[in-house]
């Protein structure tokens, strides 16, 4: 008959299989332990009566031992297998260890929580890419290093015989003597318009915008106002104005004249009477105006008198 407590005293003060001792703590290795602690409450040898929770391929079951099949080692436990959700697992784990020690019932429920943790874990890291990390020899890395170089000498080398091959083709050179693929060709020139119309949509930008920088420099015109009172002459203005009315004067006094005689006799007083009043005007301003530097000089106007006039001037002087 099987004694529990000798069993445990056999294997704690003796030797165990499982046991792995540290400076701080022992363990226990058996696979069915379900603290991993080496202790009398966790020991799955030294309980007749025993439970715990175990996973496999994703999948976690329940494992009990009862005493009544202590005496058949292949039926000693009883596998449960739990769903897969959290809640109803736990419901499943109340029922089937309704009266079971509280101590079984309450570590199992800790090792349910802690294999579904991982295994949320597990299914997250499946569906993330991560890299593999492969080690390389030496001397295979040296030798894709050169093959690397050579392979990108031979591409810029196949490259520039293209492009030269494609501007003879451009030009001519070759006329009608091979036949180039029709599709490559297009495809070039294509591009070679695109680029064509592209610098020419630049060019006009550009030329618009100078265009827009000219009329903003250039000024609106600025129309004003003026009242008569603000207009502002000067001396000099005025005495050319009256020069000009003195000379208009004498020379139509001079023409009558030779019309007749009483004429320019009247003229001639009007004229003696008008030149020495000129004369003493422009003398006195003269001295008043001697800081000027320059002064403008009186025009001289001499008008034509048309022949057509004189017949009519003559009988005027015959009637008077």
């Amino acid at each position: 008959m099987q004694n529990d407590s000798v069993i445990w005293q056999v294997i704690n003060h003796g030797h165990c299989t499982y046991k792995v001792k540290t400076k701080t703590q022992n363990f226990c290795r058996n696979e069915f332990n379900v603290t991993g602690l080496c202790n009398r409450s966790s020991c799955p040898l030294a309980n007749s009566r025993y439970a715990t929770i175990r996973e496999d391929n994703g999948r976690l079951y329940l494992y009990m031992k009862t005493i009544e099949r202590a005496h058949m080692p292949n039926k000693l436990w009883q596998k449960i297998r739990l769903k897969r959700s959290y809640a109803q697992a736990l419901e499943q784990i109340d029922e089937h260890l309704a009266y079971w020690p509280k101590f079984l019932v309450h570590k199992n429920k800790q090792r349910l929580t802690k294999i579904t943790q991982y295994l949320i874990r597990m299914r997250r890291l499946a569906l993330k890419p991560q890299p593999k990390i492969m080690t390389m020899p030496t001397r295979t890395e040296k030798r894709d290093t050169r093959r690397e170089a050579k392979a990108l000498k031979a591409a810029k080398v196949e490259n520039a015989i293209e492009q030269e091959l494609l501007n003879r083709l451009k030009q001519g050179t070759y006329g009608d003597i091979y036949n180039f693929d029709q599709k490559v060709y297009e495809r070039v020139l294509e591009a070679a318009e695109e680029e064509a119309v592209k610098e020419a949509d630049e060019a006009a930008e550009e030329y618009v915008e100078a265009d827009e920088d000219e009329d903003e420099d250039e000024e609106e015109e600025d129309v004003q106002y003026v009242n008569e009172d603000e207009l502002d002459l000067g001396e000099d203005d005025m005495e050319d104005y009256e020069a000009y009315n003195g000379d208009e004067a004498d020379s139509s006094g001079s023409e009558e004249s030779d019309d007749g005689d009483d004429d320019a006799e009247d003229s001639d007083g009007d004229e003696q009477g008008r030149r020495p009043q000129h004369a003493k005007r422009s003398a006195a301003e003269a001295s008043e105006k001697g800081s000027k530097a320059k002064r403008r000089r009186p025009m001289n106007i001499e008008y034509e008198v048309e022949h057509e006039m004189e017949p009519m001037r003559a009988m005027q002087s015959m009637q008077h």
